[in-house]
């Protein structure tokens, strides 16, 4: 039976960790080698890795960085970030990362996901959506955004996540701009229009700032990937950088629930 997973989510900035609120004032948190150890040792359930710069710079994916973080990984890894071909794909894949992650490229062009999905199969490509709400005195609805959220997409996101689905996405990560580092949890209502929508896996980033939003969730959607920056790299109310996962215990609790929703 699947379950629930809980994943920690990384951005890297001109090599180092970094967290953002609304894609914006980036703070440095820490060597991303050295979280991986720190994940590692607390038995995360799968680690994302974005590199915020590669789109935007239009530069090629960073892969000493990715070798690096595959040799230390010690769980399944999804990497993001600069990829626009499926032999950067296959090349990322063959480092032994398990998932690449694309946005941006795969929204220009739903046929790299079909030439990812032919190279290294279904279940290794991610296709990422940032949404957020439509800007404006009078506007209704969302949007999808890319390139750090400074380029807006003229397509409904539950139909283009449905889109990329069907040309090759094994997974589709959708990651809600408005909650980034906020911490006041998820959209759960829009999420629910994608769970339903979406025949593969689904995982939820943006607003999860205590354990209970990711329970809230999983309990209103059951099995989907529940995944997070802020709460996983700050601590308090004055966001002191410090590494955290859910213990075994507190882990199994959260993925029970949504075991006791799918029956």
């Amino acid at each position: 039976m699947l379950r629930a997973r809980i994943i920690p989510c990384l951005l890297v900035h001109d090599g180092g960790l970094v967290k953002t609120k609304n894609f914006k004032d980036a703070k440095y948190v820490g060597d991303p080698i050295n979280a991986v150890k720190i994940f590692n040792e607390k038995e995360a359930d799968e680690l994302m890795v974005l590199d915020i710069d590669a789109s935007v710079k239009g530069v090629e994916p960073d892969f000493k960085l990715i070798e690096k973080l595959a040799a230390e990984c010690r769980m399944p890894l999804c990497y993001g970030g600069g990829v626009t071909r499926a032999d950067q794909a296959a090349k990322i894949i063959a480092m032994g990362v398990e998932k690449v992650a694309v946005s941006a490229a795969g929204i220009e062009n739903p046929a790299l996901l079909t030439e990812m999905a032919a190279a290294v199969g279904k279940q290794s490509v991610v296709a990422v959506l940032d949404v957020r709400k439509k800007k404006g005195l009078f506007a209704k609805g969302f949007e999808v955004c890319t390139h750090n959220a400074t380029k807006v997409v003229k397509q409904d996101p539950v139909a283009l996540a449905k889109t990329l689905q069907d040309a090759g996405a094994g997974e589709v990560v959708i990651n809600f701009v408005d909650h980034d580092g906020i911490m006041q949890g998820y959209d759960l209502d829009y999420a629910s229009e994608f769970k339903r929508t979406l025949s593969v896996p689904v995982t939820f980033l943006g607003g999860a700032g205590t354990l209970d939003h990711i329970s809230q969730l999983i309990r209103r959607l059951g099995v989907v990937g529940a995944a997070a920056g802020s709460l996983f790299v700050f601590k308090g109310k004055y966001r002191a950088v410090l590494i955290s996962y859910p213990t075994p215990q507190q882990k199994l609790m959260l993925c029970r629930e949504a075991m006791d929703i799918q029956g």
